[in-house]
């Protein structure tokens, strides 16, 4: 993976935090977001931790042109309580992870490996703040559409599991779960997987 945040004393913290489990490598490191796009090139890393507020290039511009690539990696947004906007913009981006700067060692190692495995993460404190948001999803939204499978699995969904896991716990194909994520998705009218957990959490789907 790969960190960016303008403050070195964090993501020296962070790395050690990070790697001491034994499950995570930070293979690269960057202070803005125009040096993020070049280290994720250069590394291809699997995901990206990224601190929206930066100088020069921000967070919110690394995640957006990262998000044009035909494969971008995994991207999960570090930040604080007072930058609603700012998470706001990111999950419209696209990114597929928001997380405290204060959480947990533990916390931020499973949110990393989820990522990684193609979950979704989203910090309990930040959904709240994030569900208001949602109002422009609610013409779009059909939960009632869905078939009991499909609610299912957009609970496993919401809950960060990735496909290979709520594959296992169904009993189903990697293939057969990825083809229902993504006809959640058009049901619900969003484009990923984190605005899909929120608009669950918002309606208390199950």
């Amino acid at each position: 993976m790969v960190l960016a945040d303008d403050e070195a004393l964090l993501r020296r913290g962070l790395k050690v935090l990070l790697e001491a489990d034994g499950r995570v490598e930070v293979v690269g490191e960057a202070a803005d977001g125009a040096e993020l796009v070049e280290v994720v090139l250069a590394h291809l890393p699997d995901v990206v931790l990224v601190d929206v507020q930066m100088p020069g290039v921000d967070g919110l511009e690394a995640v957006r042109r990262l998000r044009t690539w035909a494969t971008p990696p995994a991207i999960a947004v570090l930040t604080t309580f007072d930058l609603d906007d700012y998470v706001a913009t990111a999950l419209d981006l696209g990114a597929q992870g928001f997380l405290l700067k204060d959480a947990e060692p533990e916390a931020l190692v499973r949110a990393v490996v989820d990522l990684a495995a193609g979950g979704a993460v989203l910090d309990p404190r930040i959904t709240a703040r994030l569900l208001p948001r949602l109002r422009g999803f609610r013409a779009n939204r059909q939960l009632n559409s869905l078939s009991a499978r499909e609610r299912q699995v957009l609970e496993l969904v919401a809950s960060g599991r990735s496909n290979h896991s709520i594959a296992e716990q169904l009993c189903l194909s990697e293939a057969t779960v990825k083809s229902y994520v993504s006809t959640v998705l058009t049901k619900l009218g969003v484009e990923n997987r984190v605005q899909a957990a929120l608009v669950a959490h918002q309606v208390g789907a199950w």
